[in-house]
């Protein structure tokens, strides 16, 4: 009977867990101080609705940048200005389409309207290009480098 009343009396063991504790202090503050934290930048675009096809073109300058697998065409609404052909390390020239956009803004003067149409399989990172191309560039006034806004407002379509 003594062996019975002895086994019940074992007193039950503790965690201890002071050695995750220090692991813990130690371990939040790294992850904080190494986490990368990103910046979200929200780009508000116009997407073609139903109606799209039905409305009328607007007045004064109607630019279009369609972007294909080969090559980007620059038009407006009295036809091509200008198709840049895909390099053959199989990028675009931007340099020289930013250029045209450029010299496009200053004739167009106040219009801020570009539609953006893609071929199904252009890459995302082609078409992010072209936006950062259509929406701003940097310019050189007076011996100093300034960027200036271009076509900020940008409708994305599907080249048919």
């Amino acid at each position: 009977m003594r062996r019975r009343r002895a086994s019940k009396r074992h007193e039950v063991a503790e965690l201890n867990v002071t050695a995750f504790m220090n692991l813990m202090v130690v371990l939040v503050p790294f992850l904080l101080i190494t986490a990368v934290f990103s910046r979200l930048t929200i780009l508000e675009l116009n997407l073609p609705s139903d109606n799209a096809q039905t409305s009328p073109p607007s007045k004064g300058l109607n630019l279009e940048l369609s972007i294909t697998q080969g090559d980007i065409s620059v038009a407006d609404r009295n036809g091509l200005i200008r198709t840049y052909k895909k390099r053959k390390d199989g990028t675009f020239d931007m340099a020289s389409l930013s250029d045209l956009l450029v010299k496009i803004k200053s004739r167009s003067g106040t219009t801020k309207d570009v539609r953006i149409l893609l071929e199904k399989d252009v890459s995302y990172d082609t078409l992010v290009q072209v936006m950062d191309a259509a929406r701003t560039a940097v310019v050189t006034i007076d011996g100093k480098s300034q960027r200036i806004d271009l076509f900020p407002s940008i409708s994305l379509g599907e080249a048919g």
